[in-house]
């Protein structure tokens, strides 16, 4: 196994998550890319896990925490650790310890750019970016909001623990409209949330007359903290489950729905 780098031949791998045989990626745009073109000079580090036959098959990428989801002082935080596991396209690589190769890379790492912890965010049912596989390789949970779960491996005694950008309750999302109110926050590091900004788009221009689209970037750190949150999905005042991405046909149904009622 190797880990390598990001570099300019392997970057287009990083935009779309590994999942370049996959046509429904393409649907996400360059969302990716342009986060990147931003974050790429605020010390985001990126490093892929390879077979002996130089086949890529897991990527991590992490940055300093002030750039983050979350709050925190001299930490890094993993955006995304995946290792390709369909059969399909690059073929299944999880269970051969590209993962635990990938975190141990990417902890050496931040450890040699002075962090004092590295801050990782998984979910407690057992599927993708479980909080279990952290916790089994050292991470302590600090919270647990909505399922999500905030863990950290501090490195020095002095480390403080990082905690989440909590959502705000008082949010105007559109509920004094006389039409349906799509309101999509888009921090743009994420394909998954970014294919389903664009299915979400697409619902809207079928209903013009009666559907509102309102796009808060959330880039900038500060519009995190006034909102309370990095990537979501409401329809009028209903947050949308976003994991896994809904098809177009499922909101197109959802607003649909909504739509019927204020006719």
């Amino acid at each position: 196994m190797q880990i390598i780098d990001l570099n300019e031949e392997n970057k287009h791998l990083y935009f779309v998550c590994l999942e370049d045989w996959s046509d429904e990626i393409k649907e996400a745009g360059n969302h990716k890319e342009i986060w990147y073109n931003k974050m790429k000079d605020k010390v985001l580090r990126v490093k892929f896990a390879a077979d002996d036959n130089g086949v890529i098959g897991g990527m991590i990428h992490y940055l300093p925490i002030e750039y983050s989801f979350v709050e925190g002082k001299d930490l890094y935080f993993i955006n995304c650790i995946w290792v390709h596991g369909y059969k399909k396209g690059r073929g299944n690589f999880q269970k051969r310890g590209m993962g635990k190769a990938l975190l141990k890379a990417a902890e050496e790492d931040v450890r040699q750019l002075g962090a004092k912890g590295l801050v990782a965010w998984g979910v407690a049912l057992p599927f993708w970016m479980k909080a279990s596989w952290f916790k089994k390789h050292g991470y302590k949970k600090v919270e647990n909001m909505g399922g999500q779960v905030l863990l950290w491996k501090p490195f020095t005694d002095d480390a403080l623990p990082p905690s989440w950008i909590k959502p705000k309750k008082d949010m105007d999302l559109g509920l004094n409209s006389d039409k349906v109110v799509l309101t999509f926050f888009k921090n743009g590091w994420c394909p998954a949330q970014n294919l389903i900004y664009e299915r979400a788009k697409r619902v809207v221009s079928e209903f013009p007359d009666s559907v509102e689209f309102r796009e808060i970037d959330t880039f900038e750190k500060e519009v995190m903290r006034e909102w309370g949150i990095s990537d979501a999905f409401y329809i009028n005042d209903k947050l949308v489950r976003t994991g896994p991405p809904p098809s177009y046909k499922k909101i197109r149904k959802l607003v649909a729905r909504r739509v019927k009622k204020i006719s």
